[in-house]
Order: C-alpha cells, then sequence, then structure tokens
C-alpha cells in the first residue's frame, strides 16, 4: 500500500507540511519530544525484558520437588473467619447511627451535621 511512499524526497516534505499545517508549528516540537521520551521508554522496557529473558534462560533448572515436600512446605490457606458476635452487633449498631443521621440530614438539611460536628 505504502510501497515507494517515501523514496522520492518532495513527497516526504509534502508530508512534513502537511503536518505543520495540521497541527501548527507550535505543537510539533512538544508532540516530537512526547513522542522521543515514549520512544526511550519503550526501548528501556524491552531492553529490560530482553534481559529477565536472558536471566531466565541462563539459571539452571531446579529440581522438581516431590508433592510431599510441596504439600508440607506450602502455607495452609487462611480459614474463612466469620466476625464475631461483638464485631457483628457493633456493625449493626453504627449501620443504624448511620441510617439514622442519614434521615436526620434528609429532614433538616445541612444544619444537622453542623450540630453533629460541634460534639
Amino acid at each position: 500500500m505504502f510501497d515507494g511512499l517515501f523514496d522520492k524526497p518532495w513527497l516526504i516534505l509534502v508530508i512534513v507540511l502537511l503536518f505543520i499545517v495540521m497541527f501548527g508549528s507550535r505543537k510539533l516540537p512538544g508532540a516530537a519530544r512526547s513522542l522521543g521520551q515514549s520512544m526511550r521508554i519503550l526501548k528501556k522496557e524491552m531492553s529490560g525484558l530482553h534481559e529477565e529473558q536472558d536471566d531466565a534462560q541462563a539459571a539452571p533448572a531446579a529440581p522438581a520437588a516431590a508433592p510431599a515436600q510441596l504439600q508440607a512446605t506450602a502455607p495452609a490457606p487462611a480459614p474463612a473467619v466469620a466476625p464475631a458476635p461483638d464485631a457483628q452487633a457493633q456493625l449493626a449498631a453504627l449501620q443504624e447511627q448511620l441510617n439514622s443521621l442519614q434521615k436526620t440530614v434528609a429532614a433538616n438539611g445541612t444544619a444537622a451535621t453542623d450540630t453533629q460536628q460541634a460534639r
């Protein structure tokens, strides 16, 4: 589709002029700067990715552990702990207070919050 598009210098000149007209001469340096920063970040990330792959390939393979060893060394999953009854009572009391405050605010407007803050 774009074969030979950049073979002729005048085509490059037309494209550059088109960019200047479309984006304005004031925004082009900033756009070029941000494009350069993006390219540097991309190169840095790609080189880091290649280094990680090289490190992974260079590291010797660890011997496979027996399933019994894996089960012995794996931490036991924490059981799902239900809140204690007193914690549930506290949550219920706090919910009731919140509901009553919301009702008070709805009835009186912002005056109720001012009195609550004064306490």
